[in-house]
């Protein structure tokens, strides 16, 4: 019984970690689909733990089996990748030919001249795909080890070559 309701509450929070990931990301139908195969293992697990609420480790079991299922399903939101990231480069030295390598590799990249408190920096903005983010933050860092990276999640596309690949 309790590897049942652990393997339960596994499966049914990992689906709960999916299912959100799904609707942040707007993809509505895998959400819905996702949602009525968890709320059916949730009752029965559920149904379980509170049939039997005299034993504890059946309650022990439905926690940890929980934080287990909240491990795994970020795992497995890692593996999938959805969506895209905007990544700012601010290089420590003005090295042109930085832009043109990452487009190489095949990295959308936008980039200007900046002023820093040393002088002048390489600003770059690059929209990649989740699934290229650690491809993109290796190369960066081969060709300037010590560049200023930060990332963050766009909502909304508009113009440019990218929303072309995006809307398929």
């Amino acid at each position: 019984m309790i590897m049942i309701i652990l393997a339960i509450n596994i499966v049914y929070v990992t689906l709960f970690t999916i299912r959100m990931i799904f609707t942040l990301k707007g993809q509505r139908y895998f959400a819905a689909i996702t949602s009525i195969v968890e709320v059916i293992i949730y009752i029965i697990g559920l149904g379980l733990v509170l049939d039997n609420l005299d034993r504890v480790e059946n309650l022990i079991a439905y926690a940890i089996g929980y934080s287990i299922g909240v491990l795994v399903g970020m795992k497995i939101e890692e593996k999938l990748a959805l969506g895209y990231i905007t990544v700012n480069v601010i290089t420590k030295e003005y090295e042109p030919d930085i832009p043109n390598a990452l487009r190489d590799k095949g990295f959308g990249v936008t980039n200007w001249v900046a002023h820093g408190r040393e002088g002048e920096r390489l600003m770059m903005e690059i929209l990649t795909s989740r699934k290229s983010e650690h491809s993109l933050y290796k190369t960066i860092k081969e060709l300037d080890p010590k560049a200023f990276i930060i990332s963050h999640e766009p909502k909304t596309f508009y113009g440019g070559f990218w929303v072309k690949g995006i809307r398929r």
